[in-house]
């Protein structure tokens, strides 16, 4: 059944750059109308998640009912589509958790964001590299592969190139049109690019998980993985945007480089959006403090952050709203091959993110249904 037909007014973006007016939609964005009368609200393509393990005390690896609850919470935050993301767990913890994203995404939260598929996120990482991550890494052995992929819901891995079996993974999970980012990993910056290469040759698209966290720092002798995003004219890349994780410098060193290849994820916990002191990470307990998650080492387990925060971080460090909703829309669409959304234009879905005039959220449409905050 068609929605009913609504109007949005405020500052719109476009593709060919904001008009102040209205928006027209139902499901999709009909039309867009100037209007000099206008409000000075922002209208935005609602926000995409490419990596996101949990949030309001939901978690991708409860199943079904975790992934409902982390997309009814973060869609409150601007974000309109997302990819449940795993941690490294034992096997049948993992295809558990699948299981319960295809569960998510064939019977979908009314109101909650669009579950578009899963972020395979662990085990083929190196064990040096795991952050907070579970000790459960393993091989990328074919079996292993084949038995994830069967469970139809993977849009994104996570590998770690050094790790054995890593180039037929990636060579299987590419060839089945999964994105292959590289992350959690000690490899150097000549493997890095053999293996994008090889990503590649089988017609894959190549990215790189949590830009400069669990994969080193670059040198000038020792360009390394993060060398290797930069320098790479084609790859993609994820940055968590949260104040912690990455310094403003090395925020706007990466935009420089990578400019539209650039996204902002959230990397959330469950513990974010909740007033909790202690939570879990895959069965890792985590202490929640200074606007952090850290293990009992002390070492930042994903984040506390949503999206709309990731949109504002990224403004007040100098960058134009326009360039801030591309990380957080266009790039992620494009990345994942999501040609639906991501933009404000008739014909695409109406996944709207409305933003007052400081840049807080007012309302979320996933499409075009009113979900929050």
């Amino acid at each position: 059944m068609t929605r009913a037909p609504q109007r949005i007014s405020g500052h719109v973006l476009t593709p060919s750059g904001v008009v102040r007016g209205s928006v027209e939609i139902d499901e999709l964005v009909r039309d867009v109308v100037a209007d000099e009368s206008a409000s000075d609200r922002w209208i935005l393509p609602g926000f995409i998640d490419v990596h996101v393990h949990g949030g309001g005390g939901g978690d991708t690896m409860d199943g079904r009912e975790g992934v409902r609850t982390l997309a009814r919470f973060h869609s409150r935050h601007g974000t309109t589509s997302l990819l449940p993301t795993t941690v490294t767990a034992p096997w049948p913890a993992l295809m558990t958790a699948l299981d319960g994203v295809a569960e998510a995404i064939a019977d979908p939260d009314p109101d909650g964001a669009d579950v578009v598929g899963a972020h395979f996120e662990g085990p083929f990482v190196s064990p040096l590299r795991l952050g907070a991550q579970p000790p459960f890494d393993r091989d990328a052995e074919p079996e292993l592969v084949d038995d994830a992929l069967a469970r139809g819901v993977i849009r994104l891995v996570t590998l770690a190139p050094e790790r054995p079996g890593a180039a037929a993974a990636a060579a299987r999970f590419a060839a089945a049109g999964v994105r292959v980012s590289i992350g959690h990993t000690t490899a150097s910056y000549d493997e890095v690019r053999a293996f994008v290469a090889m990503v590649r040759a089988q017609g894959g698209t190549a990215g790189f998980t949590h830009l400069f966290n669990a994969m080193g720092g670059m040198q000038g002798r020792l360009p390394g993985v993060v060398g290797a995003a930069l320098a790479d004219t084609a790859s993609w890349a994820e940055l968590i945007l949260d104040g912690h994780h990455v310094h403003a410098g090395s925020a706007l060193t990466a935009w420089n480089a990578l400019g539209p290849r650039l996204l902002l994820v959230s990397d959330a916990i469950r513990a974010t959006g909740t007033d909790v002191d202690t939570s879990e990470l895959g069965g890792r307990p985590i202490r929640i403090e200074g606007g952090t998650a850290r293990t009992a080492e002390g070492a930042l387990a994903g984040s506390l952050l949503t999206l709309d925060q990731a949109f504002r971080t990224a403004v007040a460090m100098g960058l134009p709203i326009v360039a801030a909703s591309h990380m957080l829309a266009t790039a992620p669409a494009t990345y994942l091959g999501l040609d639906d959304r991501g933009v404000l234009e008739p014909g695409r879905r109406a996944d709207i993110v409305v933003l007052s005039a400081n840049l807080n959220v007012e309302d979320v449409y996933v499409g075009g249904r009113r979900v929050g905050p």
